[in-house]
């Protein structure tokens, strides 16, 4: 036998030994009665200290049966065991226990980083088994799908983590709910220290009523970051009671920038045209204004949402060719009702042999951009209308030859606003420098249709018209200074789109009131600049002075000479420059990928 062996039977041999001697040295009976005595000899086996190594990883338990068995600590398996038995088994589990080779920090398991959420990840690491980690992830996993809480209590979830790994901890609801709080209150604390290095920030927020009365407001933060991507959070999603007016929404918007310590980095806010807003948007500026924080003097203060104008424009628009939609939405939706009429639709569709990937669509009557969908999909369906009229005697819709041309126009006419909604509506790159183009092609269109023939295009167009010049009539200075600020475009596209909006003389006023606002909101950022640097410059400065003390006479006298007959240009601002160079060649990129290039600079 080896040593080990042998110290390991003399262990067990010393333990047999111990227990017999505690179980026949008994007190005298005379002084103690007998069940004292029991009890005392009960105490002394229970507190008797084992000494073998292999108890280290095992504890003794006792059934209700009064039979013992032995646990293992990290894998909860049970073994029979008696008072004084060998421990051999317990020893063999002891060597092949997966959980305690894991547990053990002297044993380094050899793992792979799971895959985050970006995809990155599974390079080789050392594996620890992390409690509190596991449980932020399933906070992280419950808030990012919107799980429901009870989630973490259902059987095979739990069956599933202590599969992976047996040493998971069951919680409950109540403790992930916590947790998700405490993740929230984490994440809250970084983007408050995020948002206290951002100079200036924008706003947007909505306002929308559920069909029980109950009001809801979300607030968005949109910022640069140091690496110039835009990014953008939620701050506030809170509920409004009623009424809803004007004061009430700006009383909430300064409650939530206040809590956020950003009531003083507001630069613009974006809301849609409810009275309501421009309510909220006169006391906001006002506030402002009393604390100095009134961002270049307001002017650029309230952005209207150019989306929601989109959409107010062409509803007005088709409320005026109601009749020619109403006929293919009523059909749309009689094929729909019903599971046979859209079968005998498609039997038609194959008859003709025309793709069946396509499907009809019906739309949300206020919402005109799936109005369009709805045309352009019973466009393509157009020749089966008139087949199925003819085997369902019930269908009463079925749009005439005239009808649908004047879809066919109507639909080739929302196409430019379909256009122009996608580019306003993206999420994840800088739109406002986009607005112009897409603008003045709306504007030109809607000149040249006003001369239409057609009366149902001419009804539809005036209607149009009456909006857009109530909302862009004038010089929008956010969507043109956007524009300026694009390297591909700069003052050139305001020079060649404003004359053909606007008429001659409006359009050379305009392009000096962009020039000049625009030259005003560069000084502003410069003094605010300077300012802030003042306290680093002003050593450097007053050393300057000292040089200058020192002078000769001579070569003072010659400087105010040479200053009376040199021509000095004057120093050109960065604006100036950046304005007098080239345009960027357009490759498709976003205004921030092209500012962010380090390398040459590509011109025309």
């Amino acid at each position: 036998m080896s040593n080990v062996g042998s110290q390991e039977a003399r262990v067990e041999v010393e333990e047999v030994e111990r227990i017999d001697v505690d179980e026949v040295d008994t007190p005298n009976t005379t002084d103690v009665p007998s069940n004292e005595v029991e009890e005392e000899n009960s105490m002394k086996r229970r507190t008797t200290k084992r000494k073998s190594q292999v108890w280290n990883d095992f504890a003794m338990i006792e059934n209700d049966d009064g039979t013992r068995k032995a646990v293992c600590n990290h894998c909860s398996m049970k073994f029979a065991m008696k008072v004084g038995g060998p421990t051999s088994t317990l020893m063999r589990h002891q060597k092949t226990c997966v959980a305690r080779q894991v547990s053990d920090k002297k044993q380094k398991v050899l793992a792979f980083d799971s895959v985050m959420f970006d995809g990155k990840g599974g390079g080789p690491s050392v594996y620890k088994y992390d409690k509190e980690k596991v449980r932020e992830i399933i906070a992280k996993m419950i808030i990012v799908h919107e799980y429901s809480f009870r989630m973490v209590e259902h059987t095979l979830f739990n069956v599933l983590l202590r599969t992976l790994n047996p040493r998971f901890d069951s919680v409950s609801r109540v403790t992930i709910r916590n947790d998700c709080m405490k993740l929230f209150i984490s994440e809250k604390k970084k983007l408050k220290e995020i948002l206290r290095s951002v100079g200036k920030i924008c706003l947007t927020t909505d306002l929308w009523t559920l069909n029980q009365t109950i009001g809801y407001m979300c607030l968005t933060v949109h910022f640069m970051d140091m690496d110039w991507k835009l990014q953008k959070r939620v701050i506030s999603f809170c509920g409004l009671p009623p009424p809803h007016t004007g004061l009430a929404i700006a009383d909430a918007i300064l409650q939530c920038l206040i809590e956020w310590g950003i009531e003083n980095k507001v630069c613009t806010v974006t809301m849609d045209n409810a009275s309501a807003n421009d309510v909220a948007i006169r006391n906001l500026k006002d506030n402002f204004s009393l604390k100095g924080n009134l961002y270049f003097g307001g002017r650029i203060f309230h952005v209207r949402c150019c989306a929601h104008i989109l959409n107010l424009m062409v509803q007005d628009g088709l409320d005026e060719i109601r009749g020619i939609v109403e006929n293919v939405r009523e059909s749309v939706k009689y094929f729909k009702m019903s599971p046979a009429r859209l079968h005998k639709f498609a039997e038609i569709v194959r008859q003709l042999q025309l793709p069946t990937s396509r499907r009809l669509v019906l739309d949300v009557p206020t919402r005109w951009n799936s109005t369009y969908k709805m045309l352009e999909s019973a466009l393509f369906f157009k020749e089966v209308f008139p087949r199925y009229a003819e085997r369902d005697p019930n269908y009463r819709w079925l749009p005439s030859s005239d009808d649908w041309k004047k879809a066919d126009e109507v639909c080739k006419f929302l196409e430019v606003f379909s256009e122009a909604t996608l580019s306003f509506s993206g999420s994840k790159y800088p739109t406002s420098n986009l607005f112009l183009p897409e603008i003045w092609k709306i504007k030109q269109m809607l000149n040249e249709k006003s001369l239409d023939e057609r009366d149902f295009m001419r009804d539809m167009t005036y209607k149009m018209r009456e909006k857009i010049e109530k909302y862009w009539g004038e010089c929008n200075l956010v969507i043109a200074i956007a524009a300026v600020m694009d390297p591909r475009y700069k003052m050139k596209l305001i020079e060649f789109c404003f004359p053909k909006i606007y008429s001659s003389i409006e359009a050379g006023r305009h392009i000096t009131l962009v020039r000049e606002a625009l030259y005003a909101l560069f000084y502003e950022y410069v003094n605010a600049t300077s300012f802030a640097d003042s306290a680093m410059t002003s050593s450097s400065a007053n050393h300057d002075l000292v040089a200058v003390s020192g002078v000769s006479k001579s070569v003072a006298e010659f400087d105010e000479w040479a200053t009376t007959i040199d021509s000095i240009e004057p120093i050109k601002s960065d604006l100036d420059v950046y304005l007098e160079e080239g345009r960027l060649i357009n490759k498709g990129n976003t205004v921030l990928s092209l500012m962010r290039l380090n390398g040459g600079k590509q011109t025309h």
